[in-house]
């Protein structure tokens, strides 16, 4: 007897299933019960070629009650392909059912990791930035930060302006205009691209980050109290996007334990002494649950540092595969 064929669910499907508000939201709902349920292994990562890579991220759930899945990322990474005009980072997810192996669905998991990523920086944003938050600072304006943008607007709607810096000004200016134009916003938010980040910085209630960069790009001194900075882009010790003052200044949460050891910002903030370990505000799933308390006055500086996690890409394509066959 065969089983059924899995589905392929197409990248314009993805997209047209998930919006960053109800991500957010199954997320919220979500995620401090498939923690405790969910086993992720330390990511695979196989060097092809002197400088390509394989990284194989595989999940399952021991409660197949609960989450009955079993899920595997695979991704490639070919920095080269920017000269072929190919994304860098590629990929795909393969969901199987829990209790019995089949094959249930594949799907982008490009697109997957750009809506996972930005909702999981969205709803640190409810528990770390302001209730009155008006201004939005984007930096970067690679494929995250559109995604980023709709998801601290989604968790936030009191902001009233985003302001968009990257390397290239031009860059920065095309997405607030693609952005503008695209019609989904309230007519009243200004998006706007800007040349000088240390000018721009300061204004910003909310402040995401989401670059390559291995230099500090936001400096602790130029952000305003009761800001909140998101910090996206490192994912290993020599990255980092935001200097030691700003780690000095905030309260630092993280989404997984996993930063505390790749997140370039924190491994150097350790190393130098600049705060200790003990001094982590709290993880993710503590602020959804109550165990850690997020903000506490209005001045307080929070930093939120990501690193990504198997969790939370489960979570995701459990939504999307779940609204898809539900037709």
């Amino acid at each position: 007897m065969s089983s059924p064929p899995p589905f392929f669910i197409s990248t314009e499907t993805l997209c047209s299933i998930l919006t960053h508000k109800t991500l957010i939201d199954h997320f919220q709902s979500n995620l401090p019960k498939a923690s405790t349920f969910l086993q992720t292994p330390i990511r695979h990562h196989h060097s092809v070629s002197p400088s390509s890579s394989l990284l194989i991220m595989p999940s399952w759930s021991s409660s197949p009650s609960y989450l009955p899945y079993i899920g595997v990322k695979l991704v490639t990474h070919f920095p080269q392909n920017s000269s072929l005009n190919l994304p860098g980072v590629q990929g795909s997810y393969a969901l199987f059912n829990s209790t019995n192996g089949q094959t249930l669905a594949s799907m982008d998991s490009t697109e997957l990791t750009l809506y996972r990523t930005s909702c999981v920086s969205g709803l640190a944003s409810k528990y770390l930035a302001r209730d009155d938050s008006e201004v939005l600072v984007m930096v970067g304006a690679g494929a995250m930060a559109p995604h980023l943008i709709r998801a601290h607007l989604s968790a936030r709607p009191s902001l009233r302006r985003v302001l968009i810096w990257n390397r290239t000004v031009e860059k920065a200016r095309t997405l607030a205009q693609k952005l503008r134009e695209s019609g989904e916003f309230d007519e009243g938010l200004r998006i706007e691209g800007c040349e000088d980040l240390d000018e721009v910085v300061g204004f910003g209630d909310i402040v995401s980050c989401a670059t390559n960069s291995e230099v500090p790009l936001v400096r602790g001194e130029k952000l305003k109290f009761g800001a909140h900075l998101d910090l996206v882009g490192s994912f290993k010790p020599s990255m980092m996007e935001c200097d030691d003052e700003a780690i000095r200044r905030g309260t630092v949460f993280v989404d997984n334990e996993a930063a505390l050891v790749e997140a370039g910002e924190l491994v150097g903030a350790f190393e130098r002494g600049v705060i200790g370990k003990d001094e982590i505000g709290g993880n993710l799933v503590q602020l959804i649950s109550g165990d850690k308390i997020g903000r506490t006055n209005l001045e307080q500086i929070t930093v939120f540092k990501s690193v990504g996690s198997a969790v939370v890409d489960m979570l995701a394509a459990q939504l999307v595969y779940e609204t898809y066959i539900r037709g």
